[in-house]
């Protein structure tokens, strides 16, 4: 079920939303946790139990991870964390990453004549997502930071909550905790307040991403004997607009969703594109991740309290986990170490710092821009070839121009969307558009809000009716 899918529009979100208001304050966990698990069975079916049983095994592991004064066996402590989180990565491993792993060993072995059985297994819906939604708690738990849930539909309600199960953001445990509470308030001004940005995330997906996407599938697909300039750098730019405008779609509505249910979720993006370096882009971009690799994973390495040494290991793990997070290809394992390397380059030049000169800084912007659009052509590519084609393309021009099939997918109305979209290339980094329509009274954001409720949302419903809409990108991972 997704969330531009008539069924979740005129349906589902109606009845959560009626149940949730009418229905006693102390039964809200129980209506979003429910609710949450209908959702998630819609699309993932069987593997609803797989992510049952994960949760069972993490809800049961936090209360035995809880420090404790009077307890000295900390080292019991460690061995319970360490399987748990054990656990959640092998299930992640197996169900992802298996059938890469053996179509390389078969590969290896076709190499000295022989073969190697290749693992074919479907990929749950969210397993990313809520993997590390899990990891973050029990560490959380471990760390004292805060107190394990005793209360399983609580935990099932953070785990399961559907606005952020298959696509994030990635909430931290710490940061919604406070929020679990069986007696939290809930108030229509919540919907009031979550309504409109979940308005403009389906904006943003329907009438920008979808429309966007037959021509980006266009130029990413043209044969390389037929791959010219302009059809390269069109699908790079055409690509780095659609998935911005989905995933921060995505976010907005997941925000938006999250706030109607009486949650604060955590921000996801942050105008990236204004990025200066490449440093503030991954500050900007998918920030929900960024920050998880940074609490359990960079900091836990070392972070850069060692030396630059160190600090160019711990990044390259985490880029290099970045990318296969992603997915199970060696192009976003390229993508993640193309991206490792920048960061790295940035911080050995001291180039990670915002110039102050207003030439520069535009400079910095532009070749940011740029290195961040290269970036995007592996993370979209089927396969290195195919990357590489495209860019040897965008490096060299010729005086080809569009093939018929790119042509035939430019129509009119695409043209006029992305040249509406190229403008959030030349947007100022702030104000951020989501927060400001959730929570702003200035006469600014009050007119953004009227014409994303009527004429946006109008638009929008319109596409959802008709059937142009697509699944999420993010729903892959």
């Amino acid at each position: 079920m997704s969330f531009a899918s008539p069924l979740f529009l005129w349906y589902f979100l109606p009845a959560l939303l009626c149940a949730v208001l009418v229905l006693p304050r102390s039964w809200r966990n129980g209506v979003v946790a429910v609710g949450s698990l209908i959702f998630y069975a819609s699309g993932a079916g069987a593997f609803t139990l797989l992510l049952l049983t994960c949760m069972v095994v993490n809800f049961l592991a936090g209360t035995a991870l809880e420090p404790n004064r009077w307890d000295l066996q900390d080292r019991r402590r460690r061995m319970v964390l360490t399987s748990v989180i054990g656990f959640d990565i092998g299930i992640l491993v197996i169900w992802k990453y298996a059938g890469f792993a053996t179509q390389q060993l078969d590969f290896l072995a076709r190499v000295f004549g022989g073969s190697f059985p290749v693992a074919h297994l479907a990929l749950p819906i969210g397993i990313s997502f809520f993997t590390f939604h899990h990891i973050s708690y029990v560490v959380d738990v471990y760390r004292g930071e805060r107190k394990p849930l005793r209360n399983p539909v609580s935990f099932v309600t953070y785990i399961a909550m559907f606005p952020q199960l298959v696509a994030g953001p990635i909430v931290r445990y710490r940061e919604i905790a406070d929020q679990l509470p069986q007696q939290r308030s809930h108030r229509l001004d919540d919907i009031a307040a979550g309504f409109p940005r979940f308005a403009l995330g389906l904006c943003k997906k329907t009438i920008i991403a979808d429309t966007l996407n037959p021509m980006v599938e266009a130029c990413f697909t043209t044969p390389s004997s037929n791959m010219t300039f302009v059809v390269a750098w069109l699908g790079a730019v055409g690509y780095t607009l659609q998935l911005f405008f989905d995933f921060s779609g995505y976010s907005d509505m997941a925000i938006g969703l999250g706030r109607m249910l009486g949650f604060r979720l955590p921000e996801n993006f942050a105008r990236p594109y204004s990025a200066v370096t490449v440093t503030e882009f991954w500050r900007r971009w998918h920030m929900s991740l960024s920050r998880w690799f940074r609490d359990y994973v960079y900091i836990p390495l070392g972070g850069n309290r060692d030396g630059a040494a160190k600090t160019y290991r711990n990044l390259c793990i985490v880029f290099v986990l970045t990318g296969f997070w992603h997915g199970a290809s060696w192009t976003f394992l390229v993508w993640g170490c193309y991206h490792g390397a920048l960061l790295i380059i940035e911080r050995a030049f001291e180039l990670d710092v915002t110039p102050t000169g207003r030439s520069a800084r535009l400079a910095r912007r532009a070749l940011t821009l740029v290195l961040v659009v290269f970036g995007w052509v592996f993370f979209k590519s089927a396969d290195i070839g195919q990357a590489l084609n495209m860019i040897g393309h965008m490096l060299l021009p010729d005086f080809s121009g569009l093939t018929d099939v790119v042509s035939a997918a430019l129509t009119n109305q695409r043209m006029v969307v992305l040249l509406a979209a190229l403008a959030v290339f030349f947007l100022p980094a702030h104000p951020v558009t989501g927060p400001l329509l959730e929570s702003s009274r200035s006469h600014p954001a009050t007119s953004l809000r009227i014409g994303v409720m009527t004429v946006g949302l109008a638009y929008a419903a319109i596409l959802v009716a008709n059937g142009t809409f697509s699944p999420f990108l993010y729903y892959q991972f």
